[in-house]
């Protein structure tokens, strides 16, 4: 950087003034001197000190203003609460209580006295111990007022280290603001008086606002809680109620189809995993675990196989595999082509990922609210609860996989003639298959941990033992039950990914 040509440095000099705006002169020669090597060289700002994050503001680097102004605001919050905080107000609280109490037992003592009774003399200890709480609480109200100055000088001392390091740092981050814009125009440049006027409100408005709420937390209560009316949300939540009520008398031949629907679904995979021989299902997932996932994963499924029968959790094992195979089956089913088709049409999955996002974020126990509202108790509800928390993964992993093949290789298919429905086929998910199996297995993984949330909708199987144990703090049984729901996991887990 130091041997930059006499014309490179006239021209990066001129890109300079257009950047900066005011003060150019100055920042031409700061920026000329930090060039000279990389990384970073002391410069102090002496504006940015005074002005901290409102210089920050001014010149677009809101990240900067963000931090420095958390960390002023913190050291004035010090200072205004040694200026005009009430220090003692803890104390002075405490003091009243014990003031309330005290004046209780003074009046005990005296009917005690005027009736003989025989608790007069632990009442009048009782009321000395409350006598020097109170002088004690006096005393520490007092000492907590007089240590205002304390307050002062820390607040003073975070603030001129706070300036300090503003002014240090403040040319290195506009000339990394500088090299930005030098690649990309749209980078804030410059000093705008807009940018000043809004920071300066902002940080105006934080500091006021946060040392009144720490000095004087009586002084303004709306300071202290959102101003707000319980009838608010009583009346949301009856409309709330009327548009759930409205949807399921209007909808109900739709909803009932869907019960039936899944009702139908989950009977006959039950009528495989349940009622077929134990020793037939058994063979058949070790068999899978083999061709799979190879011998080792198949003696572990075994394994885990004998746990679930020996310790009486065949029956609601294989119950609880039908229950996520059914609602991982109708997400895998809906959800890969969705994503697949969320892929080549990015506004679509611009409206689509709100809506996963939604479904990801939403804690799984609201799920079951809508659900029963709509579909009622049982299976038929868990499968829907389930099926709504898993369905996400599959979709984003697809679109991913997707996203992630190479332009390179589309355009040499499509140079050698390949349709789109090849291209599809034969190009695009062999490349993504990993990825999607990927979201295949988180899909059933989350799915499995719906298990027992599932139970406090009448969904039969593991999570029932898990449910129980909870109620009546049966902790070894709820610990069986929980690793029986585990190996389930595994062993789906295994099969799925295979020897990846």
């Amino acid at each position: 950087m130091s041997d930059i040509k006499p014309e490179t440095a006239e021209r990066i000099g001129n890109l300079v003034e257009e950047f900066v705006g005011q003060s150019a002169g100055y920042y031409r020669k700061t920026f000329a001197y930090m060039l000279q090597a990389s990384g970073y060289r002391f410069t102090f700002n002496i504006a940015a000190a005074v002005f901290g994050p409102i210089w920050f503001g001014a010149r677009g680097l809101w990240s900067w203003f963000l931090g420095f102004m958390l960390l002023e605001t913190f050291a004035f919050i010090q200072i205004g609460t040694g200026l005009f905080g009430d220090l003692g107000r803890e104390a002075r609280l405490r003091a009243a209580k014990i003031g309330e109490t005290l004046d209780l037992r003074r009046q005990q003592i005296e009917a005690a006295e005027k009736s003989g009774a025989s608790s007069l003399e632990s009442l009048k200890r009782a009321t000395a111990s409350l006598e020097e709480a109170f002088i004690k609480a006096q005393d520490t109200a007092a000492q907590a007022d007089a240590g205002g100055l304390t307050y002062i000088m820390f607040g003073l001392a975070l603030l001129i280290v706070f300036k300090l390091i503003t002014g240090a740092i403040a040319n290195w981050t506009l000339e990394a603001q500088f090299a930005r814009w030098r690649s990309d125009s749209s980078v804030a440049s410059g000093w705008l008086a807009s940018r000043c006027l809004v920071a300066a409100s902002i940080f105006i408005g934080i500091v006021v606002a946060s040392t009144i709420r720490f000095a004087q937390p009586d002084a303004f209560s709306i300071l202290s809680a959102f101003p707000t009316n319980r009838d608010w949300r009583l009346n949301v939540g009856d409309g709330v109620q009327v548009g759930f009520d409205w949807t399921k008398t209007h909808g109900r031949g739709f909803f009932d189809s869907i019960t039936f629907g899944m009702r139908t679904l989950l009977d006959w995979i039950e009528v495989v995993l349940v009622q077929t021989p134990w020793p037939v299902v058994g063979l058949v997932i070790v068999l899978l675990a083999y061709l799979s996932a190879g011998p080792r994963v198949a003696i572990f499924t075994c394994a885990a196989l004998a746990y679930l029968g020996l310790l009486d959790f065949w029956e609601k094992a294989m119950t609880t595999i039908a229950l996520l195979g059914a609602a991982a089956l109708i997400s895998i089913t809906l959800g890969i082509p969705l994503g697949i088709f969320c892929a080549r049409r990015p506004k679509v999955f611009a409206i689509v990922r709100p809506i996963l996002d939604f479904m990801q974020s939403m804690p799984s126990f609201v799920y079951l609210i809508p659900v029963v509202a709509f579909i009622g108790a049982g299976k038929p509800a868990g499968v829907v609860a389930t099926m709504i928390f898993g369905s996400p993964p599959v979709i984003r992993f697809t679109v991913l996989g997707l996203q992630q093949v190479p332009d390179t290789v589309r355009e040499a298919a499509l140079a050698f003639g390949a349709t789109p429905r090849y291209l599809l086929w034969r190009v695009d998910l062999p490349l993504a298959s990993k990825t999607i199996m990927a979201g295949v297995n988180q899909t059933i993984l989350m799915s499995l941990a719906m298990v027992v949330v599932a139970s406090l909708i009448g969904a039969k199987g593991l999570g029932e033992d898990v449910l129980e144990a909870l109620q009546y703090a049966a902790a070894g049984q709820g610990i069986l039950a929980g690793l029986a729901i585990l190996f389930c996991a595994l062993i789906l887990d295994r099969i799925v990914a295979g020897k990846n």
